[in-house]
């Protein structure tokens, strides 16, 4: 696993170097951890498909901070995400972790999402969040700072193993191919792009 220098200098990076290289790395809390296996970089204002597009918000204000802290947001009304922020202070990038496999406390991820396979466990973002117990309570931890969040990095996935492309729901950007992937890993998430709008018809 990595050393601490080794992530911070990695979460220093831009999210299109540091999305694929955190292909085969475990986010660990408390005693569940997930070997990632998919992912999707978001570039801040660059990249219309970003939180961070229009600028700070209140809700977006950690991607701001300093790389190598969990950006969580809340979604639809009942899901949460988890993104890693990384880039140089004030850049506000990050990469989303799509989805991944339970390495470890298998049977607590169970009880949190009841009914599930285990190849099902955190397969997508919020199955990801809700096996870990992710939440908003969550929103800017420190992945290196020693908590009970941590992000450690793994052997480095050969470039040959790693698929790309479009990334999932989104309604700008989307043809853009930085979503990053496992080939033939099974955990990897069903891949579904954005359901049109329907067009406003008068009453």
């Amino acid at each position: 696993m990595s050393t601490l220098p080794d992530l911070q200098a990695l979460l220093r990076r831009p999210a299109l170097e540091v999305a694929p290289r955190l292909l085969g790395a475990v986010l660990r809390h408390g005693e569940v951890a997930v070997r990632i296996c998919e992912v999707e970089a978001y570039d801040g204002a660059n990249d219309p498909g970003s939180h961070a597009y229009r600028g700070r918000t209140p809700r977006n204000s950690v991607m701001f901070g300093p790389g190598g802290h969990l950006y969580v947001y809340f979604t639809y009304g009942m899901h949460h995400c988890c993104n890693v922020v990384c880039g140089p202070e004030g850049a506000a990038s990050a990469v989303l972790l799509r989805a991944g496999q339970v390495v470890e406390g298998l049977d607590v991820a169970q009880v949190r999402r009841p009914g599930s396979s285990a190849r099902d466990l955190a397969r997508g973002p919020a199955r990801l969040c809700r096996a870990l117990a992710i939440d908003l309570t969550h929103d800017g931890s420190d992945l290196g700072g020693g908590g009970a969040l941590s992000l450690e990095l793994g052997r480095a996935v050969a470039t040959d193993e790693v698929r790309t492309g479009p990334r999932v729901g989104l309604r700008h950007a989307a043809d853009r191919p930085w979503r990053f992937w496992i080939e033939h890993d099974p955990h990897v998430s069903v891949y579904r792009p954005a359901a049109p709008r329907r067009a406003r018809t008068s009453p």
